[in-house]
């Protein structure tokens, strides 16, 4: 079976997506794409060889698609994925979902609603080193998990936040914990499971912004773990780490913006079996990217399941995110499932304050 996509947003990560649908071969098709600004649109289309629309609502109407692809800014994600929930397609978003919990709980009454699914992208759980480790995790091969760490250490100039969405809380949720950072550890997470409490702090150190540009967390876990979270973008020796502290050995990870196999690395304790063959087994090496879960999303469809990284894994990392926010605006230690309706973080990301005074643009 082929399924029909359609594109809405024709910025930079629009032609990843229209990429690694093609990349499916006859398991996925683009169909339609729809930009506010028509000329970019019919620029795109023509580059992937599909009509422009003047909007949304004319895409669905005219291909009533299966997937519906946002990849607009985040501001725009929870009306845009109502509509085609509506319309009766599932939409796939681009990371950070929504704005807030507030937000993602609206979504997640209208999956219930429509019996429809919502997708988050959060391609590097599905690179082959993230499937092995969470395997091995699940037969507990490495022992019980100790201590983590999920550290985005990221550059970006000011010429980056000059683009006018970028660097405001009421159109991009947040900074570098919201926005870049969110793969990590929301991959963190994917290994670990759920998380129980949050103390952080968030500053705003050289970027000309309204929302942080640097975080840092101690998150402990239900297991007894606990994890380091730090987001970054002033620093520039770029990274992307993350270390996982077993019982019986340590796994680390190592890239900037994606990996293979290659970057990762196991180093059995002292005394422990060597686990070199057992981290050698599992599936072939598939680098993370949105071709390897637009994969697993095919996959699960075409079996009459629901997609990997459904509302309620999703819903834990959003979680997350309001909870190091609010630990470091108000100074306060954040449990899990503290933050819910009526809670200041609930509906706004800062809690409703200013945390700092406004950046003159």
């Amino acid at each position: 079976m082929t399924r029909t996509c359609a594109i809405v947003g024709t910025g930079a990560i629009a032609d990843v997506h229209a990429r690694s649908i093609a990349e499916l071969g006859d398991r996925a098709r683009l169909v339609g794409v729809v930009d506010l600004l028509p000329e970019r649109a019919v620029g795109f289309g023509a580059r992937w060889g599909v009509p422009a629309h003047p909007d949304l609502a004319a895409l669905l109407d005219a291909h009533r698609p299966d997937l519906v692809h946002l990849c607009t800014p985040p501001g725009s994600h929870l009306p845009l994925a109502l509509e085609v929930l509506r319309a009766g397609a599932i939409p796939v978003v681009e990371k950070p979902p929504v704005l807030s919990l507030a937000e993602f709980d609206e979504l997640r009454r209208a999956e219930v609603e429509t019996g429809l699914p919502v997708v988050t992208v959060f391609q590097h759980r599905f690179g082959s080193g993230a499937v092995r480790l969470r395997e091995l995790v699940a037969r507990g091969a490495l022992g019980r998990p100790l201590l983590a760490a999920a550290h985005t250490l990221w550059f970006r100039d000011d010429d980056y936040f000059a683009v006018p969405w970028r660097g405001k809380w009421a159109v991009e949720g947040g900074g570098p914990t919201m926005g870049h950072g969110i793969h990590q550890f929301d991959l963190m997470l994917s290994v670990l499971g759920p998380w129980s409490s949050v103390t952080a702090v968030a500053a705003r150190q050289a970027r000309p912004t309204d929302t942080e540009d640097v975080s840092a967390a101690i998150v402990r876990f239900e297991s007894g773990a606990v994890a380091t979270v730090v987001n970054s973008v002033v620093s520039p020796r770029q990274t992307s780490q993350l270390r996982f502290d077993f019982e019986l050995a340590t796994v680390e990870l190592e890239h900037l913006y994606g990996y293979s196999d290659a970057d990762w690395s196991l180093t059995p304790a002292p005394g422990a079996a060597d686990l070199a063959e057992v981290w050698a087994g599992g599936p072939p090496d598939t680098p993370s990217g949105h071709t390897a879960q637009f994969t697993a999303l095919v996959d699960a469809l075409d079996g009459g399941g629901r997609p990997p990284v459904d509302s309620a894994d999703t819903r834990l990392t959003v979680e997350l995110i309001a909870a190091i926010y609010a630990s470091a605006f108000t100074g306060a230690v954040v449990r899990r499932g503290e933050i819910g309706a009526g809670h200041p973080f609930h509906a706004d990301m800062t809690g409703g304050r200013e945390p700092w005074p406004r950046w003159e643009r």
